[in-house]
């Protein structure tokens, strides 16, 4: 049977009292509307329609070609919403399943689920249901004697015996794609906010005769729609949870995992250890083996097998196999580290190439450059990239040797198997195996120490 969504994303979200665009505000680090169409695009629909409105170009923006679009003009209610899309969806056969943009938590599985016993049960409809301990505020699941759903009761129209049930509506719904539209076309906005809502698609059905059904999720968590900050912050520590959980299942050692925080993207190998105070994010892949922390900071990264990286700072870099980075390391954009490289304490790579077995051990800046095989750079050494106007590019072949504190002066190259003496500004090229020295020759003047401290106790005794 063929399976579609509509994705309901077209709400202002005044409570969130912002202005990025509710469903966009991040949950680990993606966006929430980004969840739910990753959701449903799991669990096999081929077919995904976002109502849009409020902030539409945004939404469009962050998704592209993942979804197809329908515009909600203004926003008359959940039932409304759904409408629009009948133009894309309405001549579909099969079922469609139902989610809010703002509900990142729902997963694949429970989506699963709910289709299995909409099927099961040849429903026209199939809601997703939680158990709350404390429902208020929510829809309450009014089911009959055999077990089928009668109807939703809102928090507001609930009698006292209705308000003690703890089943409630999570928003979340399998229809027969056919008979929703059908229903559809029968909802009125006679109601005290004059909206149109999706809820009155399941007494339609019902009194036309048709099984109405709900999958009741055992994770409460589910349930959440983001409608505020302190719903978000919510939100936000349920998927951290559930993130950091299936990386410990998948052979992750977490040392702290209330202190580690690790985006919804991430991919992490086998036998590698996070210590406190860890953030990994984006679309960041980190091999096996590794170590990594504590307190560092990894963004849309590369990182090989058996890395170690320590209290450091990686943003789009790619690190090979066996290397070491930090401690306090800065590797930017651009950094592409080969494998057994040692970057130490205090060195700051930016648009550079460090090829196997290079080391940049202490208090050093190589941007610009590419640096060969077996490269040792000295502490304090500086490729100087930039005039204020143009960066230039710094080339250092194979098995060249750098000195403590030598200045490179872009564009200028040393070639394989050189050496650059310590305390050197290089402006030229350096050819293979060359020798360069490139610092004032120096001058020792005999007693003259005991001169210059003489004249500078007279000069404090004049100005005092």
């Amino acid at each position: 049977m063929k399976r579609m969504a509509v994705v309901l994303a077209a709400g202002q979200g005044k409570r969130m009292k912002s202005k990025l665009y509710k469903v966009l505000h991040p949950v680990c680090g993606k966006p929430m509307v980004g969840h739910v169409v990753d959701t449903v695009s799991r669990a096999s629909c081929e077919r995904t329609v976002v109502i849009v409105g409020h902030g539409a170009d945004a939404v469009k923006s962050y998704l592209g070609d993942r979804a197809e679009y329908v515009l909600q003009a203004e926003q008359l209610g959940t039932g409304h919403a759904v409408k629009q899309a009948k133009s894309l969806l309405g001549h579909e056969e099969g079922l469609t399943l139902i989610v809010c943009g703002d509900t990142p938590l729902v997963t694949e599985t429970t989506l699963e689920r709910l289709i299995a016993l909409h099927t099961e049960k040849g429903a026209s409809a199939t809601i997703l249901s939680a158990h709350m301990a404390n429902p208020t505020g929510y829809g309450r699941i009014i089911r009959d004697a055999d077990g089928s759903v009668q109807k939703i009761v809102e928090q507001k129209d609930c009698t006292p015996d209705e308000q003690a049930i703890q089943e409630i509506n999570t928003g979340t719904y399998c229809f027969d794609n056919a008979k929703l539209f059908a229903a559809l076309e029968q909802v009125t906005n006679q109601n005290v906010q004059q909206e149109y809502y999706l809820t009155d698609v399941i007494g339609i059905l019902r009194a036309a005769g048709d099984i109405v059904d709900a999958y009741c999720t055992t994770d409460e968590a589910e349930a959440i729609g983001v409608n505020d900050r302190v719903a978000l912050s919510e939100a936000e520590q349920f998927m951290r949870a559930r993130i950091n959980r299936q990386h410990m299942i998948n052979g992750v050692s977490l040392i702290d995992p209330a202190s580690t925080y690790i985006g919804a993207d991430v991919v992490i190998g086998q036998d590698s250890v996070i210590y406190p105070g860890t953030m990994i994010r984006g679309k960041t892949i980190i091999g096996n083996e590794c170590m990594i922390g504590p307190h560092t900071e990894i963004e849309d990264s590369e990182i090989g097998d058996g890395v170690i990286v320590k209290q450091s700072v990686l943003s789009e870099a790619t690190v090979g196999n066996g290397s070491g980075i930090g401690p306090f390391a800065y590797l930017r954009p651009g950094a592409r580290i080969g494998q057994n490289v040692k970057i130490g304490d205090f060195v700051e790579i930016k648009n550079a190439t460090l090829d196997d077995g290079a080391k940049v051990s202490h208090l050093s800046y190589i941007g610009d450059a590419t640096v060969g095989k077996n490269v040792n750079i000295g502490c304090g050494a500086i490729t100087v990239n930039y005039d204020g106007y143009n960066k230039s590019v710094t080339e250092i072949e194979d098995d060249a040797f750098v000195g403590s504190n030598v200045n490179l002066i872009a564009p200028v190259k040393v070639g394989k198997g050189a050496y650059v003496v310590a305390g050197s500004t290089i402006t030229h090229n350096v050819a293979e195996n060359e020798l360069a020295v490139a610092r004032e020759r120096q001058v020792n003047k005999p007693g003259y120490a005991e001169k210059l401290r003489a004249r500078a106790r007279a000069k404090k005794e004049r100005n005092s």
